[in-house]
């Protein structure tokens, strides 16, 4: 009874989330990323060097704030290197062929531009909280930049972020890769008991991260993500060596299928929408995840913010992505399903490939991947609740967004796509029109501070 009231859940969040997320959702990310592109004169590709420069700035970080831009850089990405760079991946070729790859790297260069001035922004319209701390995030660049008449747009991106970062990719298939290469392989049935049991040991895990606060997630991050994407590379690359004979066919694919005319226009168009939405996941690219993180960051300069925020597409969709896709283009796993799997394929394709302990190495990244995500998004929640329902009650979202972990690891995964994709168009909309309409008082900024 349960499971087919949550099937039937599922296929309705799954409509929904079909037409708001095809074309609409393509468009706005894609097309603003153009315009922030063009607009900005192609910082993501000019300016590549000077974000790292200011990556590096140690002086000048007086603004009100709790972390500094570093580890706000750090806290975003362990967000973002997750369950999406992986698994999103596996989902990406599943469902558009090699060639939605190519379109998650054209998704990184634009996402570079996007987040470029959402870090911005993110500084120059910052607001106080009930308690009267200093907050950063869509929300408050939405009121404080364009107005109080706009401040129903605020609360919609502020509901919507609630169930955007409720985590329930990084459950759901941190419970798929334990089932898979333990459970399973040990004869235990793939229960909903089982899947709660683990659910609850995921949620006593996160539980004493979050509850420390941002300075706490912060510091972890810090230390896990070079950490993680660093042991990712070195797997891959061994990969790489392996089967190096491989590899000029992998992105051969890729970009024959990026731009294969064979299933006509539609075809084409269908698979750009797939690798945008899975960069979209990815990258948070135009989301507003971003806003949220680096908004707490100390630094007093809004452009300085922006090259660093910069950086993270591309070693999200563009690095770690990448890093994905090789191994499993070349196992070719995904070729053929009609049901959408993620985690699955790359654990079956990381133990093809590495005869024996390819996928128990995978899965002690993706370890570090999952948590490290759950441990960012409580944070995106904990500031949406604060802004919903004041400062006082903030404290209570964090045990909502635990429980929401072992519901998480119960539901089927296509529900989890979809209510994940629906969540983040929903975010997605608001901000977007707020960074596009507040983008001169970005440029302006932009050339005084490179006339310097």
């Amino acid at each position: 009874m349960i499971e087919e009231f949550l099937s039937a859940l599922g296929d309705g969040i799954t409509a929904v989330s079909n037409v708001v997320c095809g074309y609409p959702f393509f468009i706005l990310l894609m097309g603003g990323g153009v315009f922030f592109f063009i607009y900005s004169g192609g910082i993501s590709l000019r300016r590549y060097g000077s974000a790292v420069k200011a990556l590096r700035y140690k002086q000048g970080a007086r603004g009100a704030g709790q972390i500094s831009s570093f580890q706000a850089l750090m806290s975003e990405i362990s967000s973002t290197v997750g369950m999406g760079s992986i698994a999103g991946v596996a989902i990406a070729l599943t469902m558009g062929g090699p060639g939605a790859i190519f379109w998650m790297w054209v998704s990184a260069v634009l996402g570079m531009c996007t987040k470029f001035f959402e870090g911005a922004l993110s500084i120059m319209y910052k607001g106080k909280d009930s308690a009267g701390e200093v907050q950063g995030g869509p929300m408050y660049i939405i009121i404080n930049g364009l107005g109080q008449k706009w401040k129903p747009m605020a609360y919609f991106f502020a509901i919507f972020a609630l169930l955007g970062t409720l985590c329930f990719m990084q459950s759901n298939q941190l419970v798929e890769a334990i089932t898979t290469v333990v459970t399973t392989p040990l004869g235990i049935e793939n229960t909903l008991l089982l899947r709660f049991l683990l659910g609850a040991v995921f949620c006593a895990v996160v539980a004493s991260v979050i509850l420390g606060g941002i300075t706490r997630i912060s510091h972890i991050a810090t230390k896990i993500v070079p950490t993680m994407v660093g042991l990712y590379f070195l797997l891959v690359f061994a990969i790489i060596i392996i089967h190096a004979d491989q590899v000029p066919g992998v992105f051969a694919k890729i970009f024959h299928g990026a731009f294969n005319l064979e299933a006509g226009i539609g075809g084409l168009v269908g698979t750009a929408i797939i690798g945008a939405r899975r960069a979209a996941y990815v990258n948070e690219a135009g989301v507003g995840t971003a806003s949220l993180m680096h908004g707490a960051s100390r630094n007093d300069n809004p452009v300085r913010e922006g090259l660093v925020a910069m950086i993270g597409p591309s070693i999200d969709s563009g690095l770690v992505c990448t890093l994905s896709a090789i191994p499993i283009i070349i196992a070719g796993d995904y070729a053929g399903l009609v049901e959408i799997k993620g985690l699955y394929i790359a654990l079956n394709s990381f133990g093809e490939l590495l005869p024996g302990y390819g996928h128990y190495l995978l899965m002690v990244i993706v370890l570090f991947f999952a948590f490290s995500t759950m441990f960012s998004y409580s944070y995106y929640g904990l500031k949406c609740t604060n802004f919903l329902f004041g400062a006082n009650n903030a404290k209570y979202y964090n045990y909502f967004y635990l429980v929401m972990i072992i519901v998480a690891a119960v539901i089927p995964l296509d529900s989890v796509v979809a209510l994940m994709d629906l969540s983040f168009a929903l975010m997605a909309f608001p901000n977007m029109i707020a960074a596009i309409l507040l983008a001169p008082r970005v440029k302006r900024l932009v050339k005084q501070y490179f006339a310097k």
